[in-house]
């Protein structure tokens, strides 16, 4: 059974600076929530109450985000009790706890550091920078396929052929029409040799045995050390498996997604949704006049 999570969180977020220049990319918020908080929901809502956050220099608001603020629970206490209360409830979502990663050495460096934690124990590792929106959480739909096979299972969604190169691709035979026993993991291959366009999706249930192959790994593509490289190495005395997961992905390591998921995401909500609609309606008619300005002109 799987009773804990790591969320590696330790990334620079250059692709947001100056934003994150002072302040981590995974606490930039979508509307009024961090990325972060939709991340460690998930994995409570999978029925996890132990997770550790691989953080790194200048991440210390995430540690604060997930800690009492008596000053601010007594400014609001009996004034905005639904605020109130889902502030209180931050704190006791998990038992949530932080090891720093000393280097930005690479994913696969940053799961090294949970071994001391997760021990001998399967565990899952939910991406800080990645929200998955879906009925069934996602950590939950590979738990469920860890529990009948035992062994690593990665979440995967179907991409573009043309855009496989943008991602980590797996290969294998397939079981069912969502699960696929994998004999290939390939970081970022051509279009060429890419052999299917399912990609790994951020979201991994870990057997043990990944500490000793990322010992076995040497240094791969940026010259970090790349989790992908390592479970290459697993795959040679461990079965792993593949699932194709039911929900949305939202990446929120660039801006263009970034935005798409904000505006998404407002929509959503009863108390924008009507007016972002009609907001974005006046919007594209603006512009559209403004390009039927532009073309007659010319």
């Amino acid at each position: 059974m799987v009773k804990k999570a790591v969320i590696p969180a330790a990334g620079l977020g250059t692709r947001f600076l100056p934003a994150t220049k002072a302040s981590p990319k995974e606490m930039l918020p979508i509307i009024d929530t961090p990325t972060i908080q939709y991340v460690v929901q998930e994995a409570v809502d999978s029925g996890i109450e132990d997770i550790l956050i691989i953080s790194g220099r200048g991440k210390r608001a995430i540690e604060d985000h997930f800690d009492r603020n008596y000053e601010l629970e007594e400014r609001i206490k009996g004034k905005e009790d639904m605020m109130y209360d889902e502030i209180r409830n931050l704190t006791n979502l998990a038992n949530i706890h932080f090891i720093r990663q000393k280097d930005i050495n690479g994913l696969g460096d940053a799961i090294y550091y949970a071994r001391q934690h997760t021990g001998n124990e399967p565990f899952a590792v939910l991406l800080g920078d990645t929200i998955i929106d879906s009925v069934i959480p996602v950590t939950q739909q590979l738990m469920d396929i860890h529990e009948q096979y035992q062994s690593t299972v990665i979440a995967v969604e179907t991409v573009p052929r043309d855009k496989v190169s943008r991602y980590g691709i797996v290969g294998g035979d397939a079981l069912s029409e969502k699960l696929m026993r994998l004999n290939q993991l390939i970081e970022k291959p051509s279009v060429e040799t890419a052999p299917s366009n399912l990609a790994i999706a951020g979201r991994y249930i870990l057997t043990p045995g990944i500490y000793k192959a990322l010992e076995k790994t040497p240094k791969g593509k940026g010259n970090e050390l790349q989790l992908t490289d390592a479970m290459i190495e697993l795959l040679k005395r461990e079965s792993i498996y593949s699932q194709t997961f039911d929900g949305k992905r939202y990446d929120i390591g660039n801006k263009l997604d970034f935005i798409k998921t904000t505006i998404e995401y407002a929509v959503k909500r009863k108390e924008f949704s009507s007016k972002v609609i009609a907001f974005m309606k006046e919007i594209i008619a603006e512009h559209g006049e403004q390009n039927t300005v532009r073309y007659h002109k010319v």
